[in-house]
């Protein structure tokens, strides 16, 4: 399987170039996300990707849940470091070789250690106080940063879980079967793979949202307005394969933008 599978296929996975470097399990998953103009986000993507678009429209994702069992290679979860609550601002990408991607704007995470780890290789996790709060029907995500850039920022917001599949909606599926993230790192535009089994997606009633992440990230305050999308996943296991160079160029016409 070449590089480029993940476009012939999508939005099935493509076969993860090994080695696997990463292993681990997403767990109660609340996905948040709003309309944002592509004009908006544009500036704020690495050199040689665009804005992919639903219906004319990017998006910004507030996304949260609990990291379990994360570690280097393939089932060697790192006891304590390998699981924590996570909460992360995320836009979406599609590269000159029409590659759909993921960008991360900020990640919060509760283990100092894996924010210092990631932070050298250009992931921008955060060091924050966080809590999951679930009793079996509401979950709610919480979160105060702990340390600079903008130490202080909060987000806490909440869902009721529904029962209605959502797996192949269509914007559910453009907003989750993204097989990697559009990274930069010294000057040069990364994709780093990965895959997992097909979402378990449902609806969700959103209780509350006040969040602070999302305009430090660069973006429009949307958390004063209702989400466009409320997703619940209980969870699935995924892995990461080698970074790769992509080129930053394209043919007329290699862009993909979705068509629903």
């Amino acid at each position: 399987m070449d590089r480029d599978g993940g476009q012939r296929l999508w939005p099935r996975p493509p076969l993860l170039p090994r080695p696997i470097l990463m292993d681990q399990r997403w767990e109660r998953l609340v996905f948040l996300h709003w309309r944002v103009p592509s004009h908006r986000v544009a500036p704020l993507l690495p050199s040689g990707c665009t804005p992919d678009e639903f219906d004319g429209s990017s998006w910004v994702g507030l996304i949260g849940f609990h990291m379990v069992g994360a570690g280097l290679g393939y089932k060697r979860p790192v006891p304590y470091l390998g699981t924590f609550p996570e909460i992360n601002v995320r836009l979406y990408s599609v590269d000159a070789d029409g590659r759909r991607g993921v960008v991360f704007r900020s990640l919060e995470a509760s283990r100092l250690a894996v924010v210092a780890g990631t932070n050298l290789a250009g992931i921008p996790y955060r060091w924050a106080s966080m809590a999951i709060d679930d009793d079996g029907s509401e979950i709610a995500y919480r979160s105060t940063r702990l340390a600079p850039p903008l130490r202080g920022v909060t987000t806490d917001f909440g869902v009721v879980r529904g029962s209605r599949d959502l797996s192949d909606d269509a914007l559910a599926v453009f907003l989750t079967a993204r097989w990697g993230l559009h990274t930069s790192l010294a000057g040069r535009l990364l994709y780093i793979p990965n895959v997992h089994r097909r979402w378990q997606l449902s609806d969700a009633d959103l209780t509350h949202c006040s969040d602070q992440l999302v305009g430090a990230a660069g973006l429009p305050n949307v958390s004063s307005r209702p989400p466009d999308s409320v997703l619940y996943a209980p969870g699935v296991s995924t892995q990461f394969g080698r970074p790769y160079t992509v080129r930053t160029t394209s043919s007329p016409g290699s862009g993909l933008r979705s068509s629903h």
